[in-house]
């Protein structure tokens, strides 16, 4: 009988720990196919150094409480293994720790560069004589994977911007005539605008500019946009992805800095949309960057988000079990109204490294907000609401006791 390995990787989310409890709550119960499941502390990087967490020592209820609790509950990293070709023995390293352990199943709970991971140490356990079933269980707030229909960590995320997008303009609405006018909000997504675009899902009523990803920035259009908004209702809310672009390519929010995936780090496009229009326009403006707050926000999730999250940590175990390999479990869309769902997979060939852009039918035709076809794709993956117990005021979040097991090999040095 193998053990299992389940690690998560990259930003974490308001659900990411519900997949967790998805996929041990399941492997206790196939006790006679699979033995302990080890997490990594601080996601691959528990393997790399063996610091792998002994997850049947936590107890049936606290592993049930992950399903309410957000971030990480065993620890993530940004932390991107090179190419085969690059680093071997890294990947070697892996299957040796894995098999020190025998760790039979792989569960990565990520994005895209993890799903790359996990295809690769299918490929070379195989080619080492240490087969490896790896399935990835996908996470991401970008909602940028592709096969699946959305990313477990999206729509609570969704529903918080379009809420907090709501309750500003409502503040801002009310001040609007003797003091601010404009409230730029500025939220994650490096390429896709699929958070952005949660902004518009507020009223008609309510006067929203959004700046996605997929739309080159033109200044002069969108500050005649603002304008009409301004003298029109008194007001303009501006909903700005980090991932926008100048029309020459560059971000507006780019810091010359660059994450351990490679991706230019953003953070700063709300101030520069702010002067921007302060300085052509000349209104009065207050801008905030949700950051993590977006992603954090256990309160305020989504239901059908947090039992997507779970039915996938579920259905990983399943598969894994069923035989599959290299594959990642997907939601897959029945209908809109009433909304419906099942569970299908893909295969990693076709899901690593591979970016799910918006659609352009998603996009209004000036640029600036979202269609009914948008609206109608979104509006199911913000729906009901899962809220954690509370105890004096406050969310009860479950923390981990991360018992952590002996080493079997000597720790590699690795630097992080």
């Amino acid at each position: 009988m193998k053990n299992a390995f389940y690690a998560q990787s990259g930003g974490v989310t308001a659900v990411i720990n519900a997949s967790a409890s998805g996929v041990i709550e399941t492997a206790r119960k196939h006790s006679d196919k699979i033995g302990t499941v080890y997490a990594g502390e601080n996601g691959i990087i528990g393997a790399l150094t063996e610091n792998l967490i002994d997850t049947s020592l936590e107890s049936d209820a606290d592993i049930a409480a992950l399903n309410h609790t957000p971030s990480g509950g065993f620890g993530s990293c940004r932390y991107k293994m090179k190419s085969l070709e690059a680093n071997r023995a890294e990947y070697e390293r892996l299957i040796e720790v894995f098999k020190a352990h025998n760790i039979g199943y792989f569960f990565y709970n990520g994005g895209g560069d993890s799903a790359d991971t996990c295809l690769k140490v299918s490929q070379l356990s195989e080619s080492m004589g240490f087969p490896i079933q790896a399935i990835h269980i996908p996470k991401t707030v970008d909602n940028d994977l592709p096969v699946t229909d959305n990313c477990p960590g999206f729509g609570s995320v969704a529903k918080y911007i379009a809420v907090s997008t709501m309750e500003a303009s409502f503040d801002v609405a009310s001040m609007a005539e003797t003091s601010t006018k404009i409230f730029v909000l500025e939220v994650m997504g490096r390429h896709a605008g699929w958070i952005a675009a949660a902004g518009g899902l507020v009223d008609s009523s309510i006067p929203v500019v959004i700046l996605f990803p997929e739309v080159e920035f033109d200044k002069e259009k969108f500050l005649a946009k603002v304008d009409s908004n301004v003298k029109k209702f008194g007001y303009c809310t501006i909903v700005v992805s980090e991932g926008t672009k100048w029309p020459d390519g560059s971000f507006l929010a780019e810091q010359g800095t660059r994450d351990d995936f490679g991706h230019a780090q953003l953070g700063g496009a709300a101030p520069v949309v702010a002067n921007i229009i302060k300085q052509s326009l000349g209104y009065k403006f207050h801008w905030a960057v949700a950051d993590y707050l977006q992603r954090s926000a256990r309160h305020l999730a989504s239901n059908s988000d947090v039992e997507q999250a779970y039915a996938l940590g579920k259905a990983a175990v399943e598969m894994a079990l069923d035989g599959k390999n290299s594959i990642m479990p997907s939601i897959v869309r029945k209908s809109n109204n009433p909304y419906q769902w099942e569970i299908g997979y893909g295969e990693l060939k076709d899901i690593a490294n591979v970016e799910k852009m918006m659609p352009e039918n998603f996009i209004s035709k000036d640029g600036f907000s979202i269609t009914n076809s948008c609206r109608e794709y979104l509006l199911p993956l913000i729906e009901g609401e899962n809220y954690p117990p509370y105890n004096n005021g406050l969310p009860e979040y479950v923390v981990m006791k991360k018992n952590k097991i002996q080493y079997c090999i000597l720790t590699l040095m690795i630097k992080f």
